[in-house]
């Protein structure tokens, strides 16, 4: 009972859906920014779940004998009811919060639409989920650079959307910008390694498809000695210099670098083969730790 809950928790990707939405209050919070109208987070995390769950299960990103893949197979009905109930939620929350707040939403300044339109591009061409007949783009096949387009579709929506949201809600500015793009900055850093950290796991499939990621280009040990370790070492030490800069009191410091020892933790372990279930409860798990830590430094800034 308790597994067939956690199967459909994680193979489900309502854990994904969860991240996005504590990632996007850790981005409120640390900004000092007021938390955005309820049906948005309804929807964030809708659209979120919605979008993983018809990514994964696509006939075209499948991959067979992938312990995911199995699952939706094995419950097809309930997927199907789950992402017709996910999508259905999602447009009755976005249509009535695009009503609410349809002021807010046309006075946004052209930069935040760019920024929007940015973003959900990169969203849909990730999986080339646009029509084929019009875009023939599919920026999951970048090779190394796939794990950078993921990153920045997640620092962007937890990041740039949520705050565009609460522009468009209360007309609320940054009161440091530099602050909110270093934010954007740490939240890219961080979904990227994520994203290499799953590569490591998709290594046979994507020698297969030929797809030249970091794991596939220089091997296991090498991706993570020298692009994972340094890439969080780069993290931590940017961390320690801004927050020196910017006066921060010790403690959310603190907080925010606690991170980075479970990334390494997790880095390490990589070099042992685990399964599928291991890098969606724990690697992904890191990043919803990443955002309980910042969520609790910020009441001590």
């Amino acid at each position: 009972m308790v597994r067939n809950l956690l199967n459909f928790i994680f193979y489900g990707n309502y854990f994904v859906g969860l991240l996005a939405l504590v990632l996007s209050v850790e981005t409120c919070l640390q900004l000092r920014l007021p938390l955005p109208n309820p049906l948005y987070f309804i929807s964030l995390f809708c659209a979120t779940t919605f979008y993983y769950t018809y990514s994964y299960s696509s006939p075209k990103n499948v991959i067979m004998g992938n312990a995911r893949t199995i699952w939706f197979l094995t419950h097809q009905t309930k997927v199907k009811w789950s992402q017709r109930i996910l999508l259905t939620c999602c447009l009755f929350c976005t249509a009535i919060y695009s009503m609410v707040y349809a002021t807010g939403i046309a006075a946004l300044p052209f930069s935040y639409w760019l920024s929007i339109v940015i973003l959900g591009l990169a969203a849909l061409l990730y999986y080339g989920l646009l029509p084929t007949s019009g875009f023939k783009i599919n920026l999951r096949n970048t090779g190394w650079l796939k794990a950078f387009v993921i990153g920045f579709v997640w620092a962007g929506t937890v990041s740039l959307l949520t705050v565009t949201v609460v522009k468009s809600e209360s007309g609320s500015s940054l009161l440091y910008p530099v602050f909110g793009l270093w934010l954007f900055v740490k939240n890219w850093m961080f979904c990227t390694v994520n994203a290499i950290m799953f590569d490591i796991k998709d290594y046979a499939a994507d020698s297969n498809k030929q797809l030249r990621t970091f794991v596939v280009r220089h091997g296991l040990r090498k991706t993570i000695f020298f692009v994972l370790i340094p890439l969080l070492c780069v993290g931590f030490l940017s961390i320690l210099i801004f927050t020196h800069f910017m006066h921060f009191p010790a403690i959310p410091v603190l907080f925010n670098l606690l991170p980075f020892p479970l990334f390494l933790w997790a880095a390490w372990s990589l070099q042992k083969r685990h399964s599928l279930f291991y890098y969606l409860v724990v690697i992904d798990g890191i990043i919803m730790a990443k955002g309980l830590c910042g969520i609790s430094g910020s009441f001590f800034m």
